[in-house]
């Protein structure tokens, strides 16, 4: 696939995205935190992708939004803009009946049963505060990334069993069916990490 592609299906298959610098926990520019810190103001779910993690994005999105910089919005496909543009949609009101359309089910759909990946985000993070979740994959079978201090002087095995143990009640009522984990120390992590990683794309509750 390639960068354009994953692009696209990024923006297909969320309603609301931002690309932005750092994750909404950790902003890495103002207008970044700006953005982000308004989207939670909404409480509407959004995902997120961190370009300073992903440069094929980061290089490749201003051709196809045609807009320079960063953080970019886009509701439904459809940039809505940055940090200034957020702002000031936030502030006439426009901003929150935008999101609220873009995540409302369509008249008559039933509700997915499916956990999303904000749920999955919450649940880990609910044991494990403070750390980097990375979700990538559809439906019911996902492939997670932990990054947590936690996991320091513990064993793989002993990482995997405590991440696994906060997904219990979805595997074991279905909604979660199947579970690739990888399970990093900061340390790890920061020394496992490539040039680029241009799919990187994860979910803010």
């Amino acid at each position: 696939m390639s960068v354009k592609e994953k692009i696209l299906q990024q923006l297909a298959e969320n309603p609301v995205i931002i690309y932005m610098k750092g994750v909404p926990s950790a902003p890495e520019c103002g207008f970044s935190a700006k953005a982000v810190g308004i989207l939670n103001e909404t409480k509407i779910p959004y995902a997120y992708v961190n370009v300073l993690q992903s440069p094929f994005i980061r290089e490749k999105l201003p051709s196809i939004s045609r807009w320079p910089t960063f953080p970019q919005l886009f509701v439904k496909g459809e940039l809505v803009g940055g940090a200034d543009i957020v702002e000031a949609m936030h502030n006439d009101g426009s901003l929150l009946t935008l999101l609220q359309t873009a995540v409302q089910p369509a008249a008559g759909a039933e509700p997915s049963q499916t956990i999303t990946h904000s749920e999955v985000e919450a649940l880990i993070l609910a044991e494990y505060p403070g750390a980097t979740v990375a979700i990538d994959g559809v439906g019911c079978d996902l492939s997670i990334s932990v990054v947590s201090e936690v996991f320091a002087g513990q064993s793989m095995i002993k990482q995997h069993q405590g991440v696994m143990a906060t997904l219990s009640e979805p595997l074991a009522t279905g909604r979660l069916h199947a579970v690739t984990l990888k399970t990093h120390t900061p340390a790890e992590w920061a020394a496992q990490q490539p040039a680029a990683n241009p799919g990187l794309l994860q979910i803010q509750l």
